[in-house]
């Protein structure tokens, strides 16, 4: 589908969890098909679905920004949970709440019941020198991210202190609201301002972390980066995103590498590409040279009478392949020939009396034919 999925949904691509929910509710009450009836709402409610279907998942939402819709595809949808808070559930119970309760409608009193919560997964981008991505190794960073208070233990509440419930919603964590407009009656149902959807309120907040239970902390973590890593690898580091509430699980750190260019070699798959240049006599002649790899000084062969542009392999100094670094891939390495643009009278000399011996006429004009073709040539 055309449309950029934030610019649908009227969100950064900074949002959090909690603001594309917001808007994505916001929008599906506007664009119901059983609310509004102009033409293009329902295609735009599909558009709105879709976006926050892509986005409302972590996993979804992270290829999405790295590929675009080819990164979805139609297979996003499989993991769109529609009992979602921010789904068709609350729409239904907007609209139809007062209606007999309506579809996922909650009794006026009702307690709500409120588990344990998983910590949301955080992402850090993380950039690479190209023998680090090759070879991998150790790499220490720091993250910012939420964890458990330890005054309160995640309670959000003083010691001593205890939780009440919250004389707005009566326990339910939500307020209703009747509407009335030309249509008919409306029960607008959403999430209680006092205690923030919880049902409960605590009497004396904890002043360490001030009644959140969780801390905003910058931490220190070691991580191992696997050898032959490319630029857009993700690695996943088990429990180190921002801890749960009310004793949940921590969430995952998603590392995105990048992998900063060389001035020297360049990647290719697995086989790595560089250049040399040699003088014509050199090429003519041949030589031993010495040339860099990404294991230090190696000695290459030129053979006499190398064309300009060869490309010589030294095998098994490329990059090693990821999950497999005992298998590597091959250095490839252009000879580049450098024709000398000026030379003195003594090489000129010299260089005349070898064009003679090959039976070449030399003129003002210089040689008859192409001095180094006349040369191979012969």
């Amino acid at each position: 589908m055309a449309g950029d999925y934030y610019e649908i949904l009227g969100i950064s691509r900074s949002a959090s969890k909690e603001e594309i929910k917001g808007a994505y509710r916001r929008l599906a009450r506007k664009y119901h098909p059983d609310v509004n009836k102009e033409a293009g709402a329902e295609e735009r409610f599909k558009e709105i679905n879709r976006a926050y279907e892509v986005l409302s998942e972590p996993e979804t939402r992270a290829r999405y920004d790295r590929f675009g819709e080819a990164g979805v595809g139609a297979s996003a949808g499989s993991g769109f949970d529609y009992g979602d808070i921010g789904g068709f559930a609350d729409i239904f119970e907007s609209f139809f709440g007062g209606f007999g309760g309506g579809m996922g409608a909650q009794q006026p009193g009702a307690r709500r019941r409120r588990g344990p919560v998983r910590g949301d997964d955080l992402r850090l981008d993380l950039k690479l020198e190209f023998r680090e991505a090759v070879f991998g190794g150790e790499k220490e960073i720091r993250i910012p991210h939420l964890e458990t208070c330890q005054v309160c233990k995640g309670t959000g509440a003083k010691a001593g202190s205890e939780s009440k419930t919250c004389p707005t919603c009566d326990g339910s964590g939500q307020v209703r609201r009747a509407t009335r407009t030309p249509f008919g009656s409306f029960a607008q149902v959403s999430v209680c301002p006092t205690c923030n959807g919880e049902g409960q309120i605590i009497e004396e907040k904890c002043e360490s972390c001030g009644g959140a239970g969780r801390k905003q902390e910058k931490k220190k973590l070691k991580i191992t980066i696997p050898a032959g890593v490319d630029n857009g690898t993700r690695l996943r580091v088990s429990r180190e995103g921002d801890s749960g509430l009310r004793g949940g699980p921590p969430g995952d750190l998603y590392v995105y590498l990048f992998v900063e260019s060389d001035s020297e070699f360049k990647r290719d798959g697995n086989n790595i590409l560089s250049e040399i240049s040699i003088s014509y006599l050199q090429a003519i002649l041949g030589c031993r040279v010495e040339v860099n790899t990404v294991d230090g000084t190696q000695e290459l062969m030129i053979n006499p009478g190398i064309q300009p542009n060869t490309v010589l392999t030294l095998e098994n100094h490329g990059v090693p392949k990821l999950g497999n670094p005992v298998s590597r891939g091959d250095h490839l390495i252009t000879v580049r020939v450098e024709i000398p643009t000026k030379v003195n009278a003594e090489e000129r000399e010299l260089l005349e009396k070898l064009a003679k011996y090959k039976g070449l006429s030399v003129g003002k004009g210089g040689l008859k034919e192409g001095f180094l073709g006349g040369l191979f040539n012969k």
